[in-house]
């Protein structure tokens, strides 16, 4: 039976995978194998020694400690497009919010109170000063075109508009789903200059912290119109309040409210509801469950953001699993133990990311605990397992 801790609300459709017989899902326990989060900050959490992985029912991850797990030998999954469509359906709606004031006239509106003249008159004589442009023929500038940015980009195409891409790491998959109508560009200066409105659809990392800045503000159209469901990290905040102030940005729709930008006009802000549909939130406790599910049963890792994804078929009669640091020579440091113990290997995996990897044996003989020990006990294993 596996320990899952929740940190957050989780949609019950994880218990398709995670079954009563197997799980016991809950959000006060004590030394889970499992959590899952949705949007926990956990820099401060301590970690029991059973903890084996944490699933993010998202894509973000900055909440999560990834060095301190990694350390720990826990591996972090997330569910890369499980929210997709919800936040491109979000989308449309930032587009139209950043074209017309929608916002002031609603204000207007809700707040109207002249019992001399009626609502359907009065608002006849000012809804001119609510309008804006159409985005139809427009230029629409995506950066980022991974799972979001690429659904982004098509509808755009649908609704009338020229579209210009920007991904330095878009990879092969991603590139199939992006139609061959959406103009990729090299540089990120190409697309700041000929846009009308740019949308970002990009992690959070140390190079796209603070990405659209002052400088890069200065190369796009005046008037630009900036959308940013990507994190609300990525723009810096002093620069879009500048130039909202200078009329450069026309207006700025963001899902990540703050309290300096909650006093712009021009700030269109929801509060984090990119991926908040019944079916995104589904979609993703499904995956994350099936992730955890694998590497909890099979020590199999897919869409891990600290360890390499590895899958390999079960054989032989038990799995050891090891992470460890990415160091030259670790797998001649390991095999020795398993021959001097007469542990028969049958298959085996090895695959690293960065500083760290995770090597898998399957192995035919039966695993004593001194062979687990003498893993252990290796410079650099951060965590050795076993599977039955």
């Amino acid at each position: 039976m596996f320990k899952v801790k929740t940190l957050n609300h989780i949609s019950p459709s994880c218990k398709e995978i995670m079954t009563p017989d197997s799980y016991e899902i809950a959000d006060d326990m004590a030394n889970p194998d499992a959590i899952f989060v949705r949007a926990t900050d956990m820099h401060n959490y301590e970690f029991n020694p059973a903890l084996r992985c944490i699933a993010r029912a998202g894509i973000g991850v900055n909440s999560i400690p990834l060095k301190r797990c990694s350390e720990a030998g826990i591996v972090v999954f997330n569910t890369p497009g499980g929210n997709a469509n919800a936040v491109k359906e979000l989308f449309l709606f930032a587009l139209s919010m950043a074209s017309r004031d929608l916002m002031g006239g609603m204000r207007w509106i809700y707040n109207y109170d002249n019992p001399d003249l009626p609502v359907e008159v009065a608002m006849e004589k000012i809804k001119k000063q609510f309008a804006g442009p159409e985005y139809y023929r427009k230029t629409l500038g995506v950066i980022g075109t991974g799972n979001v940015g690429s659904l982004v980009a098509n509808i755009a195409l649908d609704l009338g508009m020229k579209v210009y891409a920007y991904d330095p790491y878009l990879s092969v998959n991603a590139a199939w789903r992006v139609s061959r109508h959406v103009q990729r560009v090299e540089n990120l200066d190409t697309l700041l200059k000929n846009c009308d409105y740019i949308t970002i659809h990009t992690p959070l990392t140390d190079e796209t912290r603070n990405m659209i800045n002052a400088e890069r503000i200065s190369k796009m159209k005046d008037g630009v119109r900036i959308i940013n469901y990507a994190r609300g990290e990525v723009v810096d905040q002093d620069a879009i309040i500048d130039a909202l102030h200078s009329g450069k940005v026309a207006r700025f729709v963001a899902d990540f409210p703050t309290a300096r930008l909650c006093k712009e006009p021009n700030a269109i802000l929801t509060p984090h509801l990119g991926g908040t549909t019944i079916e995104a939130e589904a979609n993703c406790a499904l995956m994350a469950a099936e992730e955890m599910d694998d590497y909890l049963r099979n020590g199999n890792i897919k869409n891990s953001v600290n360890m390499p994804d590895i899958s390999m078929d079960r054989s032989g009669i038990a799995r050891i699993c090891i992470i460890h640091r990415n160091l030259p020579g670790m797998l001649t440091t390991l095999l020795p133990i398993f021959a001097k113990d007469q542990v028969n290997i049958e298959n085996m995996t090895n695959k690293s990311r960065g500083e760290y990897a995770y090597s898998v044996f399957d192995i035919n003989t039966a695993v004593d605990e001194t062979v687990v020990n003498e893993l252990q006990t290796i410079e650099g294993v951060l965590r050795v397992r076993v599977i039955h």
